[in-house]
């Protein structure tokens, strides 16, 4: 028995070591990128905010919000007060919910009563090439500016240009549709409630 396992260890220590060594290597990689992912991650988020609220100073307002995504879910979210010329034009904060194939990141923003939504960019998503990724095209992402901050529903047929808490799904991509109407849901009227209750929006 002895001879056996001195055998094996003489055939797999190299497998063993190499395991480990490998392991440190993956391990030493992503610790040496994540700062650089993150970085890179917050200068997209910046980017897109100012595109949704042009030619406008963002002020941190509300750190790590707490939004509760349903099933004992809990996110945290920065919200951002967007200003320009000394008024308030809005806010900006970054939304999560569970798309199709991964996680979905959205940038939303609303105007500076928090009453109509101003639009939103896409972050990060991973959702299928042709179908869940038409979340960034103008047919989808316009239906949301100027609708009000409530309750949204997706609708499978419908006028997109009408603009109201009916959202109108993508052709063939209801789940990845939903999940941006259900990430809307989550935040919006959490959101309003926090910064209601900090005395920012009546």
């Amino acid at each position: 028995m002895l001879k056996v396992i001195i055998d094996y260890i003489e055939k797999s220590w190299l497998l063993i070591v190499s395991a480990f060594v490998f392991g440190l290597l993956l391990a030493f990689t992503n610790s040496a990128w994540q700062g650089r992912i993150e970085q890179n991650k917050t200068g997209k988020l910046n980017n897109l905010m100012s595109a949704l609220i042009a030619d406008a100073n963002f002020n941190l307002v509300l750190p790590q919000a707490q939004v509760n995504l349903g099933k004992g879910k809990m996110a945290k979210t920065d919200v951002y007060q967007a200003s320009s010329d000394g008024q308030s034009a809005g806010f900006c904060f970054k939304a999560e919910g569970t798309g199709f194939a991964d996680k979905i990141e959205l940038v939303i923003a609303v105007d500076s009563s928090f009453e109509k939504v101003l639009g939103y960019s896409v972050l990060s998503s991973n959702e299928t090439p042709g179908f869940g990724d038409q979340i960034i095209n103008d047919f989808f992402r316009m239906q949301f500016i100027g609708a009000p901050v409530a309750q949204l529903n997706l609708e499978k047929k419908g006028d997109d240009k009408n603009i109201d808490q009916e959202i109108i799904a993508i052709s063939g991509a209801t789940v990845s549709s939903n999940a941006v109407v259900n990430i809307f849901n989550n935040y919006l009227q959490q959101v309003k409630e926090l910064l209601k209750q900090k005395g920012i929006v009546q």
